[in-house]
């Protein structure tokens, strides 16, 4: 998931047993959610509204943090390592993730984290 925003939901600092060096669980966004105008239609903001999101781990060195923050509440029992090794679990938690971060999306707040990075 190069080149896209996630937060960090639990740490690793010391590394577990499946993997020596430190990592961290995230949920991001894969697919951003497209511009909308005042001139749009209520039909056409809510289709370019949609996001993708992901749920995965990644290792520290491929991870750069920045001075933004996001305070989304993730369901901590949901949303695990051991989630990710299941499929049907880890489409439960993408679900969840989604929920979480159109819910913020909609509020307006955090905008700089629902725009897609520009390099």
């Amino acid at each position: 998931f190069a080149g896209r925003k996630a937060i960090i939901v639990k740490a690793y600092d010391e590394g577990s047993s499946d993997r020596a060096y430190s990592h961290a669980l995230i949920a991001g966004i894969d697919k951003y959610p497209l511009m909308v105008t005042k001139r749009m239609g209520k039909k056409k903001i809510k289709s370019r509204s949609k996001l993708r999101p992901f749920v995965g781990i990644a290792s520290y060195s491929n991870l750069l943090p920045t001075r933004y923050s996001v305070d989304v509440l993730l369901d901590k029992n949901l949303i695990n390592k051991d989630v990710l090794k299941e499929p049907g679990k880890k489409r439960r938690a993408r679900v969840e993730v989604k929920k979480k971060f159109e819910e913020r999306y909609k509020t307006g707040k955090n905008r700089w984290f629902f725009t897609k990075l520009r390099f």
